[in-house]
């Protein structure tokens, strides 16, 4: 936990940049009866009926200090998919980082075995290297940023039936493109002083 909160601590570096990153899933629900419209004095009205078209996996990355943000669908959750995120935020987000500080949760797909099984030895090193990554604790991922934007995410875009995978890449975008131009940007207070008054339980009686 204070690893974490350290990170979250140090004064902003465009060579050293924090980013946080989560994931997390939606269904893919399509309407069995078309929805009928919203008329004055009438809301929507929208079958109880559907159909499941699948699963979406959504990969989520936001730099707390700047208020950057970046949002994408995967049709898949594997390690492979994880690597080609890690590689695009490197190559593309981030190109001229020296290393990226990465705060995430410790799934199964989250290590640096998953960059060996995804690219050639060389290039996996490669990126590897340019990784400084700090995980949250176990049943501590509330401490990882991006679950706040995961949430903003639910709420303002994803609040609704989504009937394919096209149409939820189009609303994410739109979603992320908005949430960059407003720079909107997260507030963290939870410092390890903190840290260490509220949560004494945690701490070892000396």
């Amino acid at each position: 936990m204070e690893d974490v909160l350290a990170v979250y601590e140090l004064v902003y570096d465009q060579d050293y940049p924090v980013v946080c990153m989560d994931e997390s899933c939606k269904q893919l629900i399509g309407d069995v009866e078309e929805p009928i419209a919203c008329a004055p004095g009438r809301p929507e009205r929208i079958d109880h009926e559907y159909v499941r078209n699948g699963v979406a996996e959504i990969f989520l990355e936001v730099e707390p200090l700047t208020g950057k943000r970046h949002v994408e669908a995967s049709e898949h959750r594997m390690k492979k998919d994880w690597a080609q995120w890690v590689k695009a935020m490197l190559d593309e987000r981030y190109p001229n980082a020296v290393k990226v500080r990465l705060v995430m949760d410790n799934l199964n797909t989250h290590s640096l075995s998953s960059l060996y099984e995804a690219f050639e030895p060389r290039e996996a090193r490669h990126l590897a290297e340019r990784l400084d990554i700090h995980y949250t604790p176990k049943h501590g991922s509330w401490l990882n940023m991006a679950e706040i934007e995961l949430s903003a995410l639910n709420g303002q875009c994803l609040d609704r039936r989504i009937p394919t995978f096209d149409l939820i890449q189009d609303y994410i975008s739109a979603w992320e493109n908005d949430r960059n131009n407003r720079q909107a940007k997260i507030n963290w207070q939870f410092t390890n002083s903190k840290a260490r008054t509220k949560l004494q339980h945690l701490y070892p009686n000396l």
